[in-house]
């Protein structure tokens, strides 16, 4: 009698399999283990009991999901319920590889389950020879569907908002660090560099990016003058500071320079102000970005500050998950294990201490500070992981609270109850998220007006299109009559010697003609009117035209009739 049944999911369906005979103790011997990869023994030890394919691919996905979080999907209970045999004086034995679907089924079915040891060795074989093991089933279908499967399981999983994506943020702030180590290297190098030629210009200018500006704009210090006074005005912000660069240049003791080397230096400074420029727009799309991703911690600590800690902790998500504890140190992590290591005093502070708080604050309330602010950048971040409508109503409530909380320590003054704080923003929060719910289903509304607008547009276009189809259709037989009423006319006009009055006649048959093609949706009974005089024309050149010379025996032939 089988006594243990393996359940296996496969991306085709789930299979039941009975196992003949299994040894415990010796499953882990090598040879045993050679014998799973034998298909030849593997067949004597394991036999299919049941069978279930997937009707879908979205089934499959579904069944994948409910597996995956240790949920027992409708397909796989009644799957187990009609092959499983679960009555009789010994209870089966149900085999899992997962021990959390293997609770999940013991709650939902109350047998014994077992997962590891022989299930997982069985398991290993079941993997290799499934394809062998179910009838009809190709290998290369079997690996077909598990690649199928697999870009469609890991396609729902990284679904997510796109608006609220905060992979943007992590590296946004890892290129604008990036982009101030690049710009500090690049701005010694033109210090050094024009610093040959004018090396009284580093002591006046100190800043790196107007020191590469006013590189451009000078050029050859000989060349500067009274002229170009205004220029290093907008330039330096400042009338003593522009004279004194002037003054400079006059008695200054740098070498002079090529216009080759002069050229390079102006380019090589040209860039350096085109990296400081984009440094700038950067670091207002990261603010922008912070604003609809986490709103609150940009407003309670900084668009920057909250970027690293987002950056340091690898996603939103992950630091909404920390205690507060691990966000006050996060980014000291070298101090922590130091002071660990050598039991000395462990840090008060990570990336939070460039914040302002913490700078304002006296040396002996740094600790409470840092660690009061910790703990609102937790509630602010969780806030904005889990809010389904970002609004920045909590993020000003609490930064009002640290506020409150540094005027505390300096002066005496109680600050407000928490709970207090958090009633009034929850009830500012919800307004808001209404009013903003509003003008979303708004724009909806006005998107859907100009989508049905467009299509009945479309609509009528089409019917208009066909419409006029059917109307030349109906005309085009009218149209051939004319066309061979006025052969006829051009013909007989050949023929008989009076040519203008027909040209003319035939003129005017064309001239109604087009007349009929322009207005091809006319009326039925003006179609019969101009057949009336289609018709007219053709009978008057019969009347009009003359007798033509007759010969002798025609002549004899009518004085015959007329005799008899």
């Amino acid at each position: 009698m089988v006594l243990l049944h393996v359940l296996f999911e496969h991306a085709a369906g789930y299979a039941l399999f009975a196992v003949k005979e299994v040894e415990e103790i010796g499953m882990l011997l090598p040879q045993v283990e050679e014998s799973v990869l034998n298909i030849g023994k593997f067949n004597s030890m394991v036999s299919l009991a049941a069978f279930f394919p997937f009707k879908s691919a979205q089934a499959a996905l579904e069944n994948m999901n409910a597996i995956s979080e240790g949920v027992v999907h409708a397909d796989l209970k009644l799957f187990l319920e009609t092959n499983l045999p679960l009555s009789g004086k010994k209870k089966a034995v149900l085999g899992v590889s997962d021990a959390k679907i293997g609770a999940a089924l013991q709650e939902e079915f109350t047998i014994s389950i077992q997962t590891g040891g022989v299930v997982a060795e069985i398991g290993r074989g079941l993997r290799l020879h499934f394809h062998s093991l179910v009838k009809g089933l190709t290998g290369q279908a079997a690996s077909k569907a598990q690649l199928g499967l697999g870009h469609s399981y890991s396609r729902a999983k990284v679904k997510f908002n796109v608006n609220r994506v905060d992979n943007m943020i992590i590296q946004s702030i890892a290129l604008l660090d990036q982009l101030d180590k690049d710009i500090n290297t690049f701005s010694m190098r033109v210090r050094e560099w024009y610093g040959y030629h004018f090396p009284e210009l580093i002591k006046i200018v100190t800043e790196n990016s107007m020191y590469c500006r006013l590189a451009q704009l000078i050029g050859n210090r000989k060349e500067l003058s009274e002229e170009s006074l205004e220029s290093l005005e907008e330039v330096v912000m400042d009338h003593a500071k522009a004279q004194a660069i002037l003054d400079a240049s006059r008695s200054s003791m740098g070498m002079d320079i090529s216009p080759i080397d002069l050229i390079n230096i102006e380019r090589f400074s040209d860039r350096v102000v085109s990296l400081a420029a984009y440094r700038l727009e950067l670091q207002e799309y990261l603010r922008s970005k912070m604003s609809q991703v986490a709103p609150n911690l940009a407003a309670l600590i900084g668009e920057v500050v909250g970027a690293r800690l987002i950056s340091h902790a690898g996603s939103l998500t992950n630091l909404a998950k920390y205690p507060a504890s691990t966000v006050q140190i996060l980014g000291a992590e070298k101090a922590l294990f130091r002071a660990l290591k050598t039991r000395g005093n462990t840090p008060k502070y990570g990336l939070i201490f460039h914040s302002t708080f913490i700078g304002r604050a006296a040396a002996k309330n740094k600790g409470r500070i840092s660690r009061y602010l910790a703990n609102k950048c937790t509630i602010a971040s969780r806030i904005d992981c889990f809010s389904e409508v970002p609004t920045s109503v909590f993020g000003d409530k609490l930064r009002a609270q640290v506020e409150e909380r540094l005027s505390f320590y300096e002066t005496g003054e109680v600050p407000r109850k928490n709970v207090d704080v958090m009633k009034e923003a929850v009830k500012e929060a919800t307004d808001v998220a209404t009013e903003i719910k509003r003008k979303l289903e708004k724009k909806e509304k006005k998107r859907k007006k100009r989508e049905k607008k467009l299509q009945e547009l479309e609509e009528n276009g089409d019917a208009n299109g066909e419409a006029e189809v059917e109307n030349g259709e109906a005309d085009t037989p009218v149209v051939k009559k004319k066309k061979q009423a006025a052969e006829e006319v051009e013909v007989q006009a050949e023929e008989t010697p009076g040519k203008k009055k027909k040209k003319r006649k035939a003129e005017e048959v064309q001239e109604e003609e087009a007349a009929v093609t322009d207005n091809g949706a006319e009326d039925t009974p003006a179609k019969k009117k101009k057949k009336k005089k289609t018709e007219a024309v053709e009978a008057e050149p019969e009347e009009e035209v003359p007798e033509t010379p007759v010969t002798e025996k025609k002549k004899k032939k009518k004085k015959k009739e007329a005799e008899n």
